[in-house]
């Protein structure tokens, strides 16, 4: 069998949008040695695949990290898999919270330097060093003590729809930023409680793990991340210190925990909390819209955009050429629409 999808994107979706097979979404992670990626990656394909899964993959020499969904009437074969790999036995799988079982459409596996991107470099950065974990109910006793601090290690668009009541932003595009702004601005409560968290726990496990390397002493993070302390804290009855939405990588674009909308739309400034790509395929600038914005400016960001939707096919296809979106994810400091609005256009 061929070890890679050989159908178009745009059918897949399709297809899975009108298929009714109840799925059940799932993320995990595992930081643990694999000596050879690509063998491992190659026979994880062809089990999985079998299985029915869908979903975004990574795996390296340092773990596995995983976001799939799965039909639902398979999830025990596919759990009784999972943990039939040794270092997998056992494994804590975070169920989504929000889930309409259209969060992926295609098997995607690869291969990469690491699991998670993070800049590191040190040779003696050592992993197995990692902060102690925090279940619902001891975040939320921390939590409660003054001499505790919380550290999103999330990404700043993420923060903006849904964050920890008094968590505080690392403000920055991606993780291996994040890193060491978060040592600097921690300097100031070294000697406090800190806990990091992030969607799912792969990022903020190895945050600590980089804190503890720093020289910091009470570092904490929250087990399975935010999907899994709402998980938590709901099956216990216990408080909820999140507020608005938790964004995920998939379709859903996110999950909702509270009813609070704390984001605004960054189009008209109303309360929004939707994240959605423009639909112009030369920009999918990822950005929140209100339903208003969505009908007036068509799912575009711009009336730029909007127009350029409406010019025929072909020429629509020639000024996409060369272009590399890279990151196309909107930042109040330095957005297109922010400039656009300043200017007056």
């Amino acid at each position: 069998m061929a070890l890679h999808n050989r159908i178009s994107r745009r059918e897949l979706k399709e297809r899975i949008l009108k298929d009714n097979t109840p799925r059940t979404t799932i993320s995990f992670y595992c930081y643990f040695k694999i000596d050879e990626p690509e063998v491992f990656r190659n026979q994880l394909y062809r089990d999985l695949f079998r299985l029915g899964v869908l979903g975004r993959i990574y795996v390296a020499h340092e773990g596995i990290n995983a976001q799939i969904s799965v039909p639902s009437d398979n999830f025990e074969s596919f759990k009784t898999y999972l943990y039939g790999i040794k270092p997998l036995e056992g494994l804590r799988m975070n169920i989504a919270v929000d889930d309409d079982g259209k969060s992926f459409y295609v098997l995607d596996i690869k291969v990469r330097h690491k699991i998670v991107a993070d800049g590191i470099e040190d040779p003696s950065f050592d992993m197995a060093n990692k902060g102690k974990y925090v279940n619902a109910k001891k975040f939320n006793e921390l939590t409660d003590d003054p001499d505790t601090v919380v550290i999103d290690m999330r990404n700043h668009y993420e923060y903006e729809v849904g964050h920890f009541e008094n968590a505080i932003e690392i403000p920055s595009d991606t993780f291996r930023e994040q890193l060491p702004m978060a040592v600097e601005m921690m300097q100031e409560h070294k000697d406090k409680n800190i806990i990091m968290y992030c969607t799912g726990g792969i990022r903020c496990e190895k945050a600590s793990a980089y804190m503890l390397h720093e020289g910091f002493k009470n570092v904490f993070h929250l087990e399975g991340g935010v999907i899994n302390y709402v998980n938590q804290a709901r099956s216990e009855g216990l408080p909820i210190k999140f507020h608005g939405k938790n964004f995920v990588f998939d379709q859903r674009l996110g999950e909702r925990i509270s009813e609070e909308i704390i984001a605004h739309c960054h189009q008209c400034g109303k309360p929004a909390d939707t994240h959605v790509n423009c639909a112009n395929d030369a920009c999918h600038l990822l950005f929140i819209q209100c339903d208003e914005c969505r009908e007036k400016y068509e799912n575009c960001c711009s009336e730029e955009c909007r127009e350029f939707i409406h010019l025929p096919g072909e020429e629509q296809k020639n000024h996409r050429k060369g272009i590399d979106l890279g990151r196309n994810i909107f930042n109040k400091s330095r957005s297109r629409l922010m400039r656009l609005k300043e200017s007056g256009k």
